[in-house]
């Protein structure tokens, strides 16, 4: 399954650049607010779910190279924020679903 159809079965919102989605295959998931955690336990293309929406979640998704991050729960980044992930090339997409509701979502579309 690709990024493109995640954003649609999930009704997502993009809010970086939009690019070619259908050629970002995410090949699984994590789930953490905490960023030590995420820096530990994120693979390259996961999905990161999580409800923080400040700089250092788009430092740690490059760093981790994760396909997107989803923030939940209407958590809303600031133009800076944004922004700095258009230059590093990170995909944040929002929802205002819970991160638990995102995840079993996931799951049940095959991102495990």
């Amino acid at each position: 399954m690709n990024l493109k159809e995640i954003i649609a079965n999930l009704n997502l919102t993009v809010l970086t650049t939009p690019r070619d989605f259908s050629a970002i295959t995410p090949q699984g998931g994590y789930a953490s607010d905490l960023l030590s955690c995420v820096m530990t336990g994120a693979q390259p293309d996961d999905i990161w779910i999580t409800l923080q929406a400040h700089m250092n979640v788009v430092a740690v998704a490059s760093l981790r190279e994760v396909s997107a991050v989803i923030l939940t729960e209407n958590a809303q980044p600031e133009a800076d924020v944004i922004a700095k992930a258009n230059e590093q090339g990170v995909v944040l997409l929002a929802t205002p679903a819970a991160s638990y509701q995102v995840i079993g979502k996931l799951w049940s579309m095959g991102i495990h």
